[in-house]
């Protein structure tokens, strides 16, 4: 037979039988000991589920019982610290002389010990458990280009391994299908896993990151705004407490896609309360790197050498492209420098009535590039900014993400807005020491307006929708 100790680390009791056990292990022949020890704060809950499950009655710490190996069926419950010290003399003629002090100090190596196994468990897990990528709607192709740009190693590292959880419903089963078997293919050293889910109920488990890709087809000839408003909200209403109860805590949610991005990060939020808020950002990067380009084909230069365009406001809809502190890097000029001398782009652009009539008025042609791109530029878009977000973004450099206001520039609070941040250290930080003159802060005061009625809309037709919940 094989004696079963289980107890709390920090139990003075589990330590003195623990003694005791390890003594009679190594005095006696046939005598063997098996130890389980539990964390304080799941001790209980372990000891109601073992109990349980063999129909024992017992309510302190520890618990011991034999294991009957030779015989099959459930083990002979001993008891607790006083029932076992009395087997031992009993059975053995053998008793325990130590003193409590000497119990409560074991007690506090104990816990000690157990915490370190834990700790050093938990890193041994996190080398080999790969991370959890969920994406929503997969069967668009934003989706199909930003496998690729995950599993190839770049975003997370060359030692970090994948898995990929793709999400729609049932109607795009087949295509979903068929993006597994390609990326399958592909055999990608660091894709652990790639998987379609069409059951909604079975979102998000164990998620470290999800990508939120979910759009409405906007006609306003068909249907009002409001409608698709709330069509957004509802499908955000689903997805939020579904977030809460299956993703890890600390997950990291991204909006992306055509329409209301910052609308679905402002709707996840307000109904998943318990997600971290500065975990639920929305993707500006497709719209600054569109502007770039289209700053550098005027210019005649590379596109990366344009550096700090700024998106103001909403991302899919009404924004605001800010070149206020956009800077050049390698210019072909009559002023040469080394690689890292830079001139403020707006002294290089004498055509002013270009700047205001083709990229900041309308930005007729910036929205309809963007909007027709078939997939590469928002995934890369995504993959940038998680690159940024694990492993820090240039420095100095400014990037837009639409995150939660909490009154940084004179925004409101309580919206998604798109704003310049830096990233370090696994976190963002508003680039609040930047100077805005007179002329943006008026046109964030506009765009503000505009997504915290976008916000109302929202919550009003949800509120028409299900009263008794709201």
């Amino acid at each position: 037979a094989v004696a079963m100790f289980t107890g709390k680390a920090n139990c003075p009791y589990y330590a003195k039988a623990e003694l005791l056990a390890d003594y009679l292990q190594t005095n006696l022949p046939n005598f063997r000991v098996h130890k389980i020890t539990q964390h304080p704060d799941k001790w209980e809950q372990w000891l109601h589920d073992i109990c349980e499950t063999n129909g024992w009655e017992h309510r302190q710490s520890p618990i011991i019982w034999r294991e009957l190996l030779d015989r099959g069926g459930k083990g002979q419950l001993l008891g607790g610290l006083n029932d076992f010290l009395e087997y031992a003399q009993k059975y053995y003629g053998i008793t325990s002389m130590m003193l409590n002090e000497e119990m409560l100090d074991i007690a506090e190596e104990n816990l000690q010990a157990h915490l370190d196994i834990v700790k050093e468990d938990e890193e041994i897990e996190s080398l080999i458990k790969p991370m959890q990528i969920w994406i929503t709607s997969a069967s668009v192709p934003i989706c199909y280009h930003l496998i690729p740009l995950l599993a190839n190693g770049e975003v997370f590292g060359m030692t970090t391994e994948i898995s990929i959880h793709l999400l729609d419903t049932e109607q795009f089963k087949e295509i979903l299908r068929s993006i597994v078997m390609e990326a399958e293919d592909m055999a990608f050293p660091l894709l652990r896993n790639i998987s379609e889910h069409t059951k909604i109920d079975q979102a998000f488990i164990d998620a470290d990151i999800i990508i939120v890709l979910d759009d409405v087809l906007l006609n306003l000839e068909v249907q009002s705004l409001e409608n698709y408003i709330r069509e957004v909200s509802e499908i955000c209403q689903v997805y939020a407490p579904l977030i809460e109860k299956n993703a890890k805590s600390e997950v990291k949610v991204i909006s992306s896609g055509k329409t209301f991005a910052n609308l679905k990060a402002t709707m996840l939020r307000t109904y998943g309360p318990s997600i971290r808020p500065e975990n639920i950002i929305a993707i500006s990067t497709s719209w600054e790197s569109a502007a770039k380009a289209m700053l550098a084909r005027k210019l005649n230069m590379n596109t990366a050498g344009v550096k700090d365009v700024i998106v103001w406001g909403n991302i899919t809809g009404s924004n605001y492209i800010d070149l206020s502190h956009a800077k050049l890097y390698g210019y072909d000029c009559a002023i040469r420098g080394p690689p890292n001398f830079q001139r403020p782009l707006l002294n290089m652009i004498y055509d002013s009535e270009w700047i205001h009539s083709e990229l900041l008025s309308a930005q007729s042609t910036l929205s309809s590039r963007v909007s027709r791109c078939t997939g590469m530029l928002p995934a890369h878009a995504v993959a940038t900014v998680l690159r940024y977000w694990y492993h820090g973004s240039p420095s100095e450099e400014i990037i837009s993400v639409g995150i939660l206001s909490e009154g940084q520039f004179c925004i409101p609070e309580g919206i998604i807005f798109s704003m310049p941040v830096r990233f370090q250290n696994g976190n963002w930080e508003v680039m609040t020491e930047l100077e805005i003159n007179e002329t943006t802060q008026k046109v964030l005061g506009r765009l503000s307006h505009e997504l915290v009625q976008e916000k109302l809309v929202a919550l009003k037709e949800i509120n028409e929708m299900h009263p008794y919940e709201a």
